[in-house]
């Protein structure tokens, strides 16, 4: 029995390193197809901030945000400080992308 063989033996499992990358790759493919989903979301509100003169930071809608991906976090058995480091910085990232189209959408 090889070294490989023997491990997978020992660990209870027939899985292969290209049978988890495959799920794993699978798993991302539809993380980035919710992602851009959610910024076709962002794009609509940046026309509503735009429209209503609203900032594109908003300190408390962003710690919900955190908090309720945190929360979620947890009840799925993610570490929700992995959850908050991912969200801030998307959070980051979004409100960055919003300030930039809400300067160019501004009428003058």
């Amino acid at each position: 029995m090889s070294g490989a063989e023997d491990t997978r033996e020992t660990l209870g499992t027939t899985e292969t390193l290209a049978d988890l990358r495959r799920e794993i790759d699978a798993i991302d493919e539809k993380l980035v197809h919710l992602l851009a989903n959610r910024l076709k979301v962002v794009q609509r509100v940046v026309k509503v901030k735009n429209r209503d003169g609203l900032p594109a930071n908003i300190p408390e809608r962003v710690e919900e945000v955190v908090a309720s991906a945190c929360k979620r976090a947890q009840a799925e058995g993610l570490p929700p400080e992995l959850a908050e480091l991912i969200w801030r910085d998307m959070v980051a990232w979004i409100i960055d992308y919003e300030n930039r189209h809400l300067a160019a959408d501004k009428p003058g």
